[in-house]
């Protein structure tokens, strides 16, 4: 199990929702822990927190304190080396539905997203 910190920007650059205070310290990122529960299928766990992140049937994202299906997320290394994480369990009208955060951090609804949105492309870094 790898403890990573997941960071969504562009070209190296820190998101807009990651603000940095005087200090130099990085505000507004947490340190989730990914876990692989099958072949390409995968469980994110906030250490902090202790919920993992699930998306239900409408695609809402939520924190859940069990693991269950909602919690089974595919993981693909996209072309341009981010990755994408979509539910391994629910589809929108047979189209994936993936995690994906607005450019200000709020998640955005499931059924709203696509594979090529840069809003759903997250760049895993070991802490």
């Amino acid at each position: 199990m790898a403890q990573i910190a997941l960071v969504r920007g562009e070209d190296g650059e820190l998101p807009r929702w990651c603000p940095i205070n005087r200090l130099g310290l990085v505000r507004g990122r947490r340190i989730l822990e990914i876990k692989s529960v099958d072949v390409g299928i995968v469980a994110v766990k906030g250490l902090g927190s202790n919920f993992y992140l699930a998306i239900n049937k409408k695609g809402d994202l939520y924190g859940a304190k069990e693991f269950g299906t909602d919690c089974k997320l595919k993981e693909r290394i996209e072309e341009n080396g981010y990755n994408t994480y979509a539910s391994a369990e629910w589809r929108n009208k047979k189209r994936p539905m993936f995690v994906g955060l607005s450019a200000n951090g709020k998640p955005m609804r499931g059924k709203k997203t696509r594979r090529n949105n840069t809003t759903t492309h997250f760049l895993p870094m070991v802490v």
